[in-house]
């Protein structure tokens, strides 16, 4: 299957049974919680915009939105990490290329429609105290990005307090930039930021 948020698309895909897939409706969720939120987004809307049946769609998710859109953020946050592990093994500078280069294709392949389907969560004011399931995995799949960033700092010479700093910054100012991006219907802001991230790796992994 097309990876829905890397190219702002939703591909038909189905089961033998006919019936559409699961990852199928995961992806389509992610895709419309990054282009419009998760308060302006109902269960109905997502099923709709990944082209499957909302009898279909409770069946994978029956207990509603909240459960979609935790998966939905899950989903984002693999497929980022996948291509982290994957580019991280030629260093950090590597890393923060391919994190860079995602996010750029997001925004440009969706003419800065979509942005990032997990900060679109993190920012949504919950609707009671207790913390969302979709607002708690917004908060692990940050963590798992930022481990995997801090590991290959590490192992490129940071001392580990050096590392989770600089990885914090480095997931913070890229996320933060996106919306930039968005705002601005501009990539420049992307540009500005990889150039200053990367010095900041190099002062890091030199020292």
């Amino acid at each position: 299957m097309t990876v829905v948020i890397a190219r702002g698309e939703v591909q038909v895909t189905k089961s033998s049974s006919g019936t559409p897939s699961r990852e199928r409706i995961v992806a389509g969720a992610a895709d419309m919680i990054s282009r419009r939120g998760l308060s302006a987004t109902s269960i109905r809307e997502m099923a709709k915009h990944a082209q499957a049946p909302l009898g279909s769609t409770y069946h994978y998710f029956p207990d509603g939105k909240q459960q979609l859109a935790t998966e939905a953020v899950r989903y984002t946050g693999e497929w980022v990490a996948r291509s982290l592990r994957m580019e991280l093994e030629a260093g950090p500078a590597a890393g923060l290329r391919a994190f860079l280069a995602l996010w750029r294709g997001i925004v440009v392949d969706t003419d800065f429609h979509a942005g990032c389907p997990v900060l679109a969560v993190a920012i949504e004011e919950p609707a009671a105290d207790d913390v969302p399931p979709a607002l708690a995995a917004a908060a692990e799949v940050f963590d798992q990005w930022e481990g995997l960033l801090a590991g290959s700092l590490r192992t490129h010479g940071a001392d580990a307090e050096k590392a989770a700093q600089v990885a914090t910054l480095i997931v913070a100012a890229v996320e933060g930039t996106v919306a930039l991006c968005r705002a601005k219907r501009s990539t420049e802001p992307l540009d500005r930021t990889a150039a200053q991230l990367q010095i900041l790796i190099d002062a890091t992994i030199k020292h």
